[in-house]
């Protein structure tokens, strides 16, 4: 059995994250959770939930091209994605934000991956 993508704590974050950006609010909100394939390269860091579908996380996306990008995504898609070698998506147990999404979005952008 694979370990959920968000813990209870972290999904009433990232849902009150995204009542706020639904509400239209200026928001820099810490990243919540971090998401990656151990055998793809790929990264998610999460930061909001979509409040009305309670699916549709935001935040900053990195496909291991070079370059990651703000954008949405499915947490039902990621949970049925499997790596080259069959491993699922996970949920970094030990990721901890030390800084905002901004923040964390420029040093990607110029690195061409996420930091930390």
């Amino acid at each position: 059995m694979t370990q959920p993508l968000t813990t209870n704590d972290q999904r009433a974050q990232l849902l009150a994250n995204g009542v706020a950006r639904a509400a239209g609010q200026s928001i820099d909100p810490w990243p919540v959770v971090r998401l990656f394939t151990p055998d793809a390269h790929v990264t998610w860091l999460l930061a909001a939930l979509d409040p009305v579908d309670g699916d549709t996380a935001w935040g900053l996306i990195d496909l291991g091209i070079g370059m990651p990008e703000l954008g949405t995504v499915k947490l039902s898609d990621l949970a049925g994605i499997v790596g080259p070698r069959q491993q699922p998506v996970l949920r970094d147990l030990y990721f901890r934000a030390s800084r905002a999404l901004s923040d964390y979005v420029r040093l990607a952008q110029i690195d061409g991956s996420i930091p930390d």
